[in-house]
């Protein structure tokens, strides 16, 4: 279902398709366009890439990257920021609760495909 949602005075519209159906299933952004981001989600966007359809997106603040997502109905969309670069993990929004979670970039293929299976 397409749903217009408040969040924050803000309006939000979401695609709201069950992972199991939705097109893309996750989407990769750098927090900033630091080329050092940048590298590290675009080994992310790789990886995944070969397991499932997935989105990279660079375009405007981590705000709008976020809205656009919801507006097509991707269910996943990860983070790489300065954390990232310490410690190799990155944060993984839900569209549907807007809930983040740290998680190792190791994991992130097992817990899209664990979450897609359990949706």
């Amino acid at each position: 279902a397409f749903v217009k949602e408040e969040v924050n005075g803000k309006e939000r519209f979401v695609l709201k398709l069950n992972p199991k159906i939705a097109p893309i299933k996750a989407a990769i952004f750098p927090l900033q366009k630091d080329e050092k981001l940048v590298l590290v989600a675009r080994e992310l966007f790789a990886s995944l890439k070969k397991q499932y359809v997935v989105e990279y997106d660079n375009r405007g603040n981590i705000g709008k990257m976020y809205r656009r997502q919801d507006e097509i109905g991707t269910p996943y969309c990860i983070t790489v920021d300065y954390q990232t670069l310490e410690d190799r993990t990155v944060t993984i929004r839900e569209r549907d609760t807007m809930k983040q979670e740290r998680i190792s970039m190791d994991k992130v293929s097992d817990v899209v495909a664990e979450r897609i299976t359990n949706s």
